[in-house]
């Protein structure tokens, strides 16, 4: 029977403490963490929620579990801008060193800590190395008792995971530590152990787990496992770890030169998902290319289905493979709309797109967008008056776009929440009062804002930009914020979405299958495969008869957009060795409206939203200082 039951994590705590408070005699014991070993494995209960535990603290921490941060990873990326604490995102500052590690030595970036995946393997090491004692009194308590294990060594491969795409080659422990085991003794092991390592626990979970309609929602299934293979094959498969950095470190690099093996192991792991192996799985939404010419509703419905995805609540869709689910009702809750909302609604704004990245999103046509495409050369300056976009709407940037863009993007003129019964737009644009076409013409950036300075007595900023009267300082700097996993239908004031965190979704294995077979020369498979995504975006398909260059190109760019603000970026950009091509200075976008229907969209170059510096030694993290300390036989990545 099909079981929608989610994991509530917050009642984990709740239920050990029952349970331990029935066995006070065992209680005097050695702890491990916050009970006792002994008693542990005296109940098959008690051990299922120990199980509950490593599930709770998979992502570093119990109040933000994986992505779904106060500040998103894609912060780190060329995607959007952590306005709170952009001096922290050291990833991007080239300021990244052992001794500060900012984001990426703290909470905030928990999942991919250190310290904290190692404490999560050792709970799940302590699971493993005593499951096989609980006494069992039945058929089905021996089943669960293999399930544990399979869920357990899911878990240990999720976390191994992130500690290999973070830092490379890993110190690999399979049992239990003890009091007096060497701990001195442990040394990095090489990329191709730990990446074999982390297989074999892949393919012990695929083989032990059940069918997602045979667990719980939340808890591993064989599709979750089969998912994360997929996504470690794929990323071991990339340019940065086969020869294209620091080639001779095995901690970092293959010394095989076998990418071709990878690649297709990488494809063969995504292949066997989307041919329904271990479950059915789909995109949400249909596949097949999408009308000539759509109307606004069709497009926005387009835009709508992208955007459920991501409100996933009660019963998942079939594009969700893995996931963690909030319910306020008990205690727990996703940050989102508070924290990523637009200030003008008591939001914090805190991941902003960037202009950069707004350009990527192509016209609803399937064309590339091009900013000077009515101004040939001027690629910062949009202008126009009334009369000019009344006759052409897509003067404006914002008009014409792919249904993605609506789904992933707040700008000035966005539908969103009432602020009163007569405006529910975005509004980041200032308000002139002022006649605009006194000041339009072929004139510099700098000669533009030079003019518009002049006025600024009569200038109104929007209820969303950093000149609002509610709240500026958390208003936009980019021009923009973020719209993707907002729930429109929750006050953004209160925190209380009971959204899904995606972890893993079927289109990701698409585009790890496509990729895969790009790069191995099946140019053909691999862009009808990207075209089944676009075709759910509402977007028309590609030509399949294209150079593997192009087809890469094209790739790359779909994988952007599908993945956007989701987590995805920062490991891709790092294993396509592109960091150096994306990492660079972001400027605001400045939106003025006159009082004569002039309209200026004006990409200041001149001014900076936040500097940028990159680093080579960036591409993988250090080994804190703090860690190294602790154990000084660890060998620290190249560069640091």
């Amino acid at each position: 029977m099909k079981k929608y039951k989610n994991i509530q994590y917050c009642l984990i705590a709740f239920l050990l403490s029952f349970i331990l408070s029935s066995c006070e005699n065992a209680l005097d014991q050695k702890p491990v963490d916050s009970f006792n070993e002994e008693s542990l494995f005296q109940d098959i209960n008690l051990a299922e929620a120990f199980l509950y535990q490593c599930y709770d603290v998979m992502g570093g921490d119990r109040e933000e579990v994986l992505g779904m941060r106060e500040d998103l990873l894609s912060s780190s990326t060329d995607e959007l801008l952590n306005i709170h604490r952009a001096g922290q995102v050291t990833f991007t500052k080239g300021n990244l060193t052992p001794d500060y590690l900012g984001h990426f030595g703290n909470w905030r970036y928990g999942w991919i800590l250190w310290d904290f995946n190692y404490s999560n393997i050792k709970n799940v090491n302590t699971l493993l190395g005593g499951i096989d004692e609980v006494p069992t009194q039945s058929k089905a308590d021996e089943d669960k008792i293999e399930q544990i294990k399979a869920e357990a060594y899911f878990i240990r491969a999720f976390n191994y995971t992130n500690l290999l795409r973070s830092y490379g080659g890993v110190v690999l422990i399979d049992k239990k530590f003890n009091l007096d085991d060497d701990f001195l003794s442990q040394e990095r092991a090489s990329l191709e152990e730990t990446l074999n390592f982390i297989l074999v626990d892949l393919d012990k979970a695929i083989a032990g787990l059940p069918d997602k309609n045979e667990i719980a929602q939340g808890r591993a299934t064989k599709g979750a496992a089969a998912a994360l293979k997929s996504r470690l094959l794929s990323f071991v498969s990339g340019e940065l770890m086969n020869g294209g950095y620091e080639s001779s470190n095995d901690l970092v690099s293959f010394q095989d030169n076998n990418r071709r093996q990878r690649l297709t192991d990488a494809k063969n792991a995504a292949k066997d998902i989307i041919d329904g192996k271990f479950g059915h799985y789909a995109l949400s939404g249909a596949t097949h290319e999408p009308p000539l010419n759509m109307t606004n509703e069709e497009l926005m419905a387009y835009a709508e289905n992208y955007s459920n995805i991501f409100l996933q609540k009660g019963a998942w869709n079939d594009e969700v493979i893995f996931g963690i689910q909030y319910l306020n009702r008990q205690g727990n809750r996703a940050v989102n709309n508070l924290y990523w909302g637009p200030n003008g609604y008591n939001c914090w704004g805190n991941n902003e797109p960037t202009e950069h990245i707004v350009r990527q999103f192509e016209m609803e046509d399937g064309t590339s967008f091009k900013w000077d495409k009515y101004n040939p050369g001027q690629i910062n300056i949009r202008e126009f008056t009334k009369t000019q976009l009344d006759a052409n709407p897509e003067l404006n940037p914002y008009v014409g776009r792919e249904p993605r863009f609506y789904a992933n993007i707040l700008f000035d003129g966005a539908p969103w929440r009432d602020r009163s019964s007569t405006n529910n737009k975005i509004q980041i644009a200032s308000q002139v009062d002022a006649p605009g076409a006194s000041i339009m013409g072929a004139k510099s950036v700098a000669e533009k804002m030079q003019a518009i300075a002049t006025l600024e007595p009569v200038i109104t900023g929007g209820n969303d930009s950093r000149q609002a009267a509610n709240q500026a300082w958390n208003g936009t700097k980019t021009g923009y914020y973020l719209r993707k996993m907002l729930d429109i239908s929750i006050d953004g004031e209160i925190d209380n979405n009971e959204n899904t965190w995606l972890e893993m979704r079927f289109a990701e294995v698409l585009l790890d299958y496509a990729e895969a077979c790009i790069e191995l020369g099946e140019i053909e498979e691999g862009i009808t495969t990207i075209n089944k995504i676009r075709n759910r975006a509402g977007l028309p398909g590609r030509s399949i008869t294209v150079s593997q260059e192009q087809a890469r190109e094209w790739y790359r760019h779909e994988r952007l957009i599908e993945m956007f603000a989701e987590g995805d970026r920062w490991y891709s950009i790092r294993k396509w060795m592109i960091c150096d091509k994306v990492i660079a200075d972001f400027h605001p976008m400045y939106i003025y409206h006159f009082n004569d229907g002039v309209s200026m969209y004006i990409y200041n170059t001149t001014a900076l939203a936040d500097t940028r510096k990159w680093d080579n030694k960036n591409y993988w993290l250090p080994i804190s200082r703090t860690e190294i300390n602790k154990a000084p036989q660890l060998k620290q990545n190249p560069g640091y």
